[in-house]
């Protein structure tokens, strides 16, 4: 999955290290016994049988073979080698595809559960029934089909983010200029003195690689204490450049993970925590094998081993890996273990620490302000330079960083609404369903990175503090 920081926690790099390091890294849950279990075949017990299955088989070959027509859909597959090579043999256009789509789609819709059914069944059948809706609307949109930024994240991904102004920025903005004066930061724009300010926690290039596997190694305790991981997962971590992505994990199967970290601006210390959680532990590598462990493997659900980006999936994903951060570090832990672990192998004082999360506290609440931009540049109110401007000025990004972050609206369009609206989705969800119990948080947590359950299945009534008008499409 494709990241990039819509909280304002970009990855910034100064050519350090070679583009094609590879850091392996191994991780188990402790006191589990090795998988013996074989998959369940489509039709067992443990699946509805009949009509769900096989839109279940249908489906995963629509979604390869839509692969064939964009080459950002399919971001993993590790199910049958076979059914990718008839995808990629196939020569049907966009619109089959997508009419194939709808007509699965409506299968399913004339053949709800039964009254009564396994909670677990029922969001199968919703799964399924939302995934294909998205796939036939992706595959309108290849096929020239015109909808506006609202209308396709709904299409796509089961949800619509809250419209803020720039007024909302300014006034964030007003605030952290306040903060970086009592700082000692007075020259210059707000950006400016951001930049000056932040400049003194860049990690050294020398010393990027054991910040990193410090916090990794942490997260992967901290998850690992708390979630029953797969026997044998594992994940390396590839350094790479010219991405209009921050970082990316790409799922390969087996409890198997390529994390690639793109290096082109700086590495900040607060960084290193972001990408551990986030693209491993708990965030997609850990969701990519819990799903394939309990649905795919426990399941025979075969839709499962095939995850189509631009997908209602995607929001659950992007949203639970920015949330994990919070689940691995709750409270005010994440300051005192970066202070404690982190900031001595970068070099830093640990005293600065408590003045940089306040400082990025305020900066987080920009989040949104890249939603604003790639709604306007996608509906057309905002120009390529006017959208670079906006970034800019209202969620202080330097001129760089926006214009990376362009390239990634126009590859990843109305995408951007997943981290910062999924975040704030999976947070009402967990948070009203567990309270404050840290033990219930982790049991929900869990259950959702272990489910097919989608944005509009998180039956909230706001998005949380980010986003007081946004939610779920119903």
């Amino acid at each position: 999955m494709p990241y990039t920081w819509f909280r304002l926690r970009w990855t910034l790099a100064v050519g350090l290290m070679c583009s094609a390091m590879v850091i392996p890294l191994i991780a188990c849950a402790p006191g589990t016994e090795p998988t013996t279990e074989e998959p369940t075949e489509a039709g067992g017990e443990a699946t509805t049988g009949g009509i769900m299955d096989d839109v279940a088989e249908k489906y995963v070959r629509l979604v390869l073979e839509l692969g064939n027509h964009d080459k950002d859909y399919v971001d993993a597959y590790y199910g049958d080698p076979a059914w990718r090579q008839e995808a990629e043999a196939s020569e049907r256009d966009v619109a089959a595809i997508g009419a194939d789509a709808s007509a699965q789609m409506e299968r399913l819709l004339a053949d709800p559960p039964a009254d009564g059914a396994e909670e677990i069944l029922r969001l199968r059948h919703e799964y399924l029934v939302r995934q294909l809706s998205a796939l036939a609307a992706r595959a309108r949109l290849l096929g020239g089909e015109k909808m506006s930024f609202d209308e396709e994240s709904r299409a796509l991904y089961d949800a619509t983010a809250p419209v803020l102004g720039a007024d909302y920025f300014q006034g964030v903005i007003d605030q952290l200029e306040t903060r970086l004066v009592d700082e000692g930061f007075t020259e210059g724009t707000t950006l400016e003195r951001l930049e000056a300010f932040r400049s003194q926690f860049i990690i050294p290039p020398e010393k990027v690689d054991a910040v990193f596997r410090a916090a990794i190694d942490a997260c992967r305790e901290r998850t690992a204490a708390r979630l029953e991981l797969p026997e044998g997962e594992s994940f390396t971590v590839e350094y790479v450049k010219d991405k209009s992505w921050s970082a990316y994990n790409w799922y390969q199967g087996e409890y198997k993970s390529l994390i690639q970290v793109n290096l082109d601006l700086p590495i900040y210390i607060d960084r290193a925590v972001d990408l551990a959680c986030h693209e491993g532990y708990p965030g997609h590598h850990v969701y990519n094998a819990l799903l394939e462990k309990n649905l795919v493997r426990d399941r025979g659900w075969v839709e499962l081993s095939v995850y189509p980006l631009f997908s209602p999936q995607s929001l659950i994903a992007e949203g639970s890996a920015n949330y994990g951060i919070a689940m691995a570090f709750p409270g005010d832990e994440r300051r005192q273990f970066e202070a404690e672990a982190l900031y001595p192998i970068a070099g830093f004082d640990p005293a600065k620490a408590e003045t940089y999360h306040a400082v990025m506290e305020l900066a987080d609440r920009l989040a949104y302000a890249g939603n604003e931009a790639a709604r306007g540049y996608l509906d057309g109110t905002l120009s390529a330079e006017q959208a670079v401007d906006w970034l800019v000025q209202y969620a202080a990004m330097t001129r760089p960083r926006a214009e990376q972050r362009l390239r990634f609206i126009e590859q990843y369009r109305s995408y951007v609404i997943n981290y910062n609206l999924g975040q704030d989705l999976v947070a009402k969800y967990v948070e009203t369903l567990a309270g404050d119990d840290a033990d219930e948080r982790w049991r929900v947590f869990g259950g959702l990175l272990s489910s097919p359950r989608l944005p509009s299945g998180l039956k909230v009534e706001d998005a949380g503090s980010g986003s007081p008008e946004a939610g779920a499409t119903e």
